[in-house]
């Protein structure tokens, strides 16, 4: 049994992507069994581009079933199939991260009919749909929308399927692509992690964390370790089974979850910012070991792009204003920025100069008064703290909005 599939998206940043148009063909090898086909509210705008390519407008989407209004569909129409689609990995991925913000777990095998096409029609120009199936003579309607693709894929899967006739070829790419082997593992434990900033864990078969580590890109991060030829890493790459994260959204957030867990990092900041004959420049702190910094920082081109935000201040011409605007050590407020994901955002309470407590909230959440924020807080020993140089980047990029703590 198999699930001829295809999607179109909102054209959003890589993994934010949200599905706009779905078209699925339970297929049994001869006749079309089931089928479902809807345009999908993406909550979220859709790109000029993808309007344009597609022809699907935000009001054809306003009143279209949400995501969640066809997952229980969708997992009866693909269960005990084989997903397949031109270009899978896009589809399968977009079903996953959709299932993925519901809370579930979506798994089933794939079948790429972009390779298969490769192998039994050779020599073809190109093998994007829309030339492909134009050069081998399979109409192809409404091309961009996922009716017209899904359709235009299950006649070429017949197709393929036609042409393999040993049933050598389609069973061959099938059992490699959802074969337990080493290149399929990282496939699969790699294919969700996000690229953003975060604590990421390594566990084995058990269960039991056999790496953890904060870092600024997850995705780039845990490739880079199953890639690695070093003998450090062999073990590890053995041993995983799963990989488990947790965004931070700032690192400012991850700081200070790491001093909260006791977990210490030098961190060295060899350039500061200066200001000498009315004028503000960054140099290496150790060529100036008398005079203090007013900020460090960890190079030179962060350095830089500070200078040329003060530089768009005439205010900051005077040293005093501008010291006073980054100073934050009796500051007594409620500090509102960016979240770990999409439609959230994260607070600070600073008291005296100290963050106090941390947490997340969702954007249309209201949390004006300290009963609200005291459901949704994280607690900090103060002595873990100590920010200051990370508070003032901070403060003078405009990464927060901040407001008197509320009663």
């Amino acid at each position: 049994m198999y699930s001829i599939i295809d999607i179109e998206s909102n054209g959003a940043g890589y993994r934010d992507e949200c599905i706009i148009d779905i078209a699925i063909y339970r297929y049994d090898g001869q006749k079309i069994t089931d089928q479902f086909i809807s345009l999908v509210n993406p909550e979220s705008d859709i790109t000029p581009f993808v309007q344009k390519l597609t022809s699907i407008t935000p009001k054809m989407v306003k009143t279209a079933p949400k995501f969640h209004e066809i997952a229980k569909r969708v997992i009866e129409i693909t269960q005990n199939t084989t997903l397949v689609g031109h270009n899978i990995d896009f589809d399968y991925r977009m079903l996953r991260q959709s299932f993925k913000r519901l809370g579930y777990d979506f798994q089933t095998n794939t079948l790429d009919t972009i390779p298969l096409a490769k192998k039994l029609i050779p020599d073809e120009v190109s093998y994007s749909l829309g030339k492909l199936v134009k050069s081998l003579g399979i109409p192809l309607t409404n091309h961009h929308r996922a009716e017209g693709d899904a359709r235009a894929t299950l006649e070429l899967f017949k197709l393929l399927v036609s042409k393999d006739t040993e049933n050598e070829i389609i069973q061959k790419q099938h059992d490699e692509t959802n074969a337990k082997t080493y290149i399929n593992k990282i496939k699969v434990l790699t294919q969700d992690l996000p690229n953003e900033k975060g604590f990421v864990y390594f566990q084995n078969e058990a269960g039991k964390i056999i790496l953890s580590d904060y870092v600024q890109d997850i995705n780039k991060f845990t490739k880079k370790v199953f890639n690695s030829k070093s003998k450090k890493w062999e073990q590890l790459q053995k041993d995983v089974e799963q990989i488990n994260y947790e965004l931070t959204g700032t690192d400012i957030i991850a700081k200070l979850i790491l001093n909260s867990k006791n977990i210490k990092r030098k961190e060295v900041f060899p350039f500061g910012l200066y200001f000498r004959n009315n004028k503000y420049l960054v140099e290496k702190n150790k060529l100036n070991k008398t005079e203090k910094p007013i900020l460090k920082f960890r190079s030179f081109t962060q350095g830089t792009k500070a200078v040329q935000f003060i530089g768009l201040h005439e205010e900051f011409n005077d040293l005093d204003i501008f010291i006073k605007k980054i100073d934050f050590r009796k500051r007594n407020e409620l500090w509102l920025g960016q979240g770990r994901k999409l439609g959230e955002k994260m607070f600070l309470i600073i008291e005296n100069g100290k963050i106090i407590s941390y947490g997340f909230y969702e954007l249309f959440t209201q949390i004006q008064t300290m009963s609200k924020i005291a459901k949704l807080k994280i607690d900090l020993p103060l002595s873990s703290t100590d920010l200051h140089n990370d508070l003032q980047l901070a403060l003078l990029r405009g990464d927060f909005e901040t407001l008197p703590l509320p009663k």
